[in-house]
C-alpha cells in the first residue's frame, strides 16, 4: 500500500496493524477516539507564541527563532512534518543568522498533541542538528510521549491522504 510509506520503517507487526485499520476503514475512528478535536493555534502569531513558550520552557539557551509559520508549500514526503532553516545574511559587515521554523499547513487541522510533537521536533534541531540519540533524548525531555505521538501523527497523515481532513 502506497500510503503506508509513512510507517514502512516501523516493525512489521505495527505496519500490519496499520494496514488492518486502513483495510477495515477504522483508522479515522481510532484517531478520533484518541484525539477527539483539533487544536486552536490557527494564526501565524499564535503559532509563533506557541513555539516561543515551548522554547522558553525547555531550551532557553538556544539561538532565537525569528519566524514560525504554517507553510502550504511543504512537501510532506520530502520534509515530513516541518522544517527548520538557518538563513545567514551580511548586514553592514556583520554576519546575521536567523532561524525559521515552518510547519506544513495540513497541521492546522491536527490534534493539539500532534502540533506539540512537530514543535518539539523542530525545536530539538536548534540544539541537535542530526537525528541522533541526543536529539531524541531532548525530544523526550520536552514531550515524554514523543515516540507514540510521532507514530500517531504518521497515522494522521495516512488517514488524511486517503480520506481528506479528519475533523470535518
Amino acid at each position: 500500500m502506497k500510503v503506508l510509506k509513512y510507517v514502512n520503517h516501523y516493525p512489521a507487526h505495527i505496519v500490519d496493524q496499520v494496514e488492518s485499520l486502513v483495510k477495515q476503514k477504522q483508522l479515522a475512528a481510532y484517531l478520533i477516539k484518541k484525539y477527539p478535536c483539533k487544536h486552536t493555534v490557527n494564526s501565524e502569531k499564535a503559532l509563533y507564541d506557541y513555539v516561543q513558550n515551548y522554547k522558553k520552557r525547555y531550551i532557553k539557551q538556544s539561538a532565537p527563532v525569528s519566524r514560525v509559520s504554517y507553510d502550504a508549500k511543504l512537501q510532506l514526503v520530502k520534509h515530513a512534518l516541518g522544517t527548520h532553516t538557518y538563513v545567514s545574511r551580511v548586514q553592514g559587515g556583520k554576519l546575521k543568522a536567523k532561524q525559521e521554523i515552518r510547519i506544513a499547513s495540513l497541521f492546522k487541522e491536527a490534534p493539539q498533541v500532534m502540533l506539540d510533537m512537530i514543535v518539539v521536533h523542530e525545536l530539538a534541531h536548534l540544539k541537535e542538528k542530526q537525528h541522533n540519540k541526543a536529539f531524541y533524548k531532548l525530544c523526550l525531555h520536552m514531550l515524554p510521549e514523543y515516540h507514540q505521538l510521532e507514530l500517531d501523527t504518521r497515522l494522521f497523515l495516512i488517514e488524511t491522504e486517503l480520506n481528506g481532513p479528519l475533523y470535518k
